[in-house]
């Protein structure tokens, strides 16, 4: 973990190591061509196109011959083919081959592209501003997958994230985790979803006002689609919320609001930490090691009725708190209203704050909002991105607004799919005249976000280690090689990136991985509907597929006959499809699944807590669906090979050697016992 300090930011950030570009093994040479062959023009930065001979190098007098006509030599230092030759040892190390820069196309870029000009600049990277005709390695969108038709390279967005990060959508995966783990999950405030559970919400506030009558909580309202603070009001008693039209046409999260935060000259203020999606299967997380701290510009009190309106004392939003005449601009790091993160850890270091377990905490935090978010990401991708179809690999930055509870305990309290990376900020130069001028404190933060996702993105990275591991290996074999082959290995291997600063996003995951892989119930139960989804580039699981579900998976008996299946497919799949804001397609979407798996495992593990009922029913279904598989693949190869036709009969045909008795566990992998030891 890292231990925040009052040094400088820079000698904060970790170290990080990248693998340099190999030159070929000495004294491979490829078998003389009878003539050298002519390269096509290419286009500039074409990802496509092989490199032609250097212009500088003139082709060599032609060479006498026993034959007819003469053939010409190739160039000096070429092979036939136009490519460099390898020397032997004895002749000194080759001079390396310049590498084709990465291509970006950031036609689409919006209001980052100041911060990624920077970025490709530092990198020595080819940008394509206006888009192009061949493709390009990487994509940056400003707002969405969907803004280009990609179906190569590398885009900067996940299908889906921008609704699953809705605030809506958010609240339901969260709670889905409070539900199997609430001890966990308890870094989110308790919400309601309006105006679905606008009764609910009465109900329950009542509830534990009746038990205490001394609770006077607040709550706040937030729209779901929201931006910037738009519509966020705080409310004392469920009867102030606004419901002439508003929620009807704009529904709401309400949530407990955090009456007492950590402040800092006594001001409210928020942390974003922009979070690295660099991978959903396998999953891979990284967290930057700074971030911004946005402040209110009015001292704070706790919310009463004469302050309750005040959203300079009580919203972070910068876009509310840059309207207010308390708003300080700084070009220093550790004062003024918008402030680096790192600052803050200095300035709680120096009162004797543990920082290292502050950051532990947070970065808890995030990986465990990450796994409640990726079983519905998965869906989403296999709908834009079909596997065995050409497609775009993705990655996103995502903004995590955080607060700090006077204990230090962190709160979430967003996230967000496009944070912004402008680095410059709007100064009014006399009344209604506004310039924009360069933030030095975004620029410090961003610049440094965007520059090191692009390197960890860099899709020279792994051929270049790959290279590096198949010139070494020779070299670790022999007990002395020579001073040329270690020349070779070493000189011709240079570092492009010895000119950047240390990396400044950490990995966080699969580093620590086991002491969270138990909470990834959830992401099991998505592989499950996944596969019983059918037909390609839908969401929603149709009868037939639930069906064929409970078929394969032997949770029909006696007691629970198909048409009881039926039944819970009809009540569950209803009431979900109208709650929905997505009509699209009929069918029982991951959350109505979710909730249908829960009510499967509670009748069939009656004496667990329900995050051990839902862990033993997705062992007992994939234990199933993995004797299943077996027996497909065993029927397939017989077919082939003893001239019977391939396994083609229904699933519900495959039955398990050894039957399981109710409630008993399959001898599978991954059980949740062996996992949990992890945390204690």
């Amino acid at each position: 973990m890292q231990r925040g300090g009052c040094g400088t930011e820079q000698a904060a950030r970790g170290r990080a190591g990248a693998a340099g570009e190999p030159e070929r093994k000495a004294g491979d040479r490829p078998a003389r061509a009878p003539a050298p062959a002519q390269p096509r023009a290419a286009e500039d930065g074409d990802a496509r196109a092989r490199p032609g001979p250097p212009p500088a190098l003139p082709a060599a007098e032609p060479t006498p011959a026993p034959a007819p006509a003469p053939a010409p030599a190739p160039a000096r230092g070429l092979w036939p083919h136009g490519q460099p030759r390898s020397r032997g040892p004895g002749r000194g190390p080759a001079q390396p081959r310049c590498p084709r820069p990465v291509t970006v196309d950031s036609s689409k870029a919006r209001t980052s592209l100041d911060a990624l000009k920077i970025s490709i600049r530092q990198l020595k990277w080819k940008e394509f501003p206006f888009g192009r005709r061949l493709p390009c390695d990487i994509y940056w969108h400003g707002v969405s997958f969907h803004d280009n038709d990609i179906f190569s390279g590398q885009v900067n967005k996940f299908p889906g994230m921008t609704e699953m990060v809705r605030k809506i959508t958010l609240s339901r995966a969260v709670r889905i985790m409070q539900n199997l783990f609430p001890e966990e999950y308890n870094f989110y405030p308790r919400s309601w979803i309006l105006p679905d559970e606008f009764q609910l919400f009465v109900a329950q506030v009542q509830m534990v006002k009746d038990g205490d009558p001394s609770w006077k909580p607040t709550f706040i309202v937030k729209p779901d689609g929201g931006c910037q603070g738009d519509g966020i009001y705080l409310i004392k008693d469920p009867s102030d919320i606004r419901l002439a039209g508003m929620l009807q046409s704009r529904p709401a999260v309400v949530q407990e609001y955090i009456c007492k935060p950590l402040l800092i000259d006594k001001l409210k203020f928020d942390i974003r930490l922009y979070v690295l999606l660099k991978s959903l299967d396998p999953l891979e997380i990284y967290i930057a090691k700074d971030g911004l701290s946005r402040f209110c510009t009015e001292p704070y009190q706790e919310p009463n009725a004469k302050n309750l309106h005040h959203v300079f004392m009580h919203l972070t939003n910068y876009s509310l708190n840059i309207h207010s005449g308390n708003f300080v601009h700084s070009d220093s790091a550790s004062t003024g209203s918008k402030r680096t993160f790192s600052s803050i850890l200095c300035r709680l270091s120096s009162k004797g704050v543990d920082i290292k377990k502050v950051w532990s905490d947070i970065i808890s935090l995030v990986i465990k909002t990450v796994i409640a978010l990726t079983p519905e990401l998965k869906v989403f991708y296999q709908l834009d991105i079909p596997a065995g179809r050409p497609g775009p690999t993705c990655f996103q930055i995502l903004g995590f607004d955080i607060l700090l509870m006077k204990n230090l305990k962190p709160i979430l309290l967003e996230v967000n799919a496009n944070p912004s990376m402008r680095i410059e900020h709007e100064q009014e130069l006399s009344p209604g005249v506004f310039e924009n001028v360069p933030s030095l404190v975004d620029e410090e933060v961003k610049v440094a976000v965007i520059r090191d996702t692009l390197r960890l993105v860099d899709p020279r990275k792994k051929r270049r280690e790959n290279q590096s591991q198949q010139l070494e290996e020779p070299l670790a074999a022999k007990e002395d090689p020579s001073e040329s082959e270690l020349a070779i290995a070493s000189d011709g291997n240079p570092n492009p990136e010895a000119h950047l600063p240390s990396i400044c996003l950490k990995q966080v995951f699969p580093k620590y991985a086991k002491h969270f892989n138990y909470l990834r119930l959830v992401d099991r139960m998505a592989n499950l509907f996944i596969r019983f989804l059918g037909i390609k580039g839908t969401m929603k699981l149709g009868p037939t597929g639930f069906r064929t579900f409970i078929r394969n998976c032997k949770l029909s008996n006696s007691s629970f006959s198909m048409a009881a299946v039926d039944i819970l497919y009809i009540d569950i799949t209803r009431r979900w499809n109208s709650v929905t804001l997505d009509q699209r397609d009929s069918g029982m979407c991951l959350q109505a699944f979710v909730e249908a798996f829960f009510y499967l495992a509670q009748r069939k593990f009656k004496m667990l807590p329900l995050h051990e009922q839902v862990a033993s029913l997705i062992d007992l279904c994939e234990y199933h669906l993995s004797l299943l598989d077996e027996k497909r693949l065993v029927c397939g190869r017989s077919g082939t090979l003893g001239g019977r036709p391939p396994y083609s009969g229904t699933s519900q045909e495959a039955a398990p050697s050894a039957p399981l008795a109710e409630g008993n566990l399959p001898p599978c992998t991954d059980k949740l016992s062996h996992s949990r030891h992890s945390l204690s």
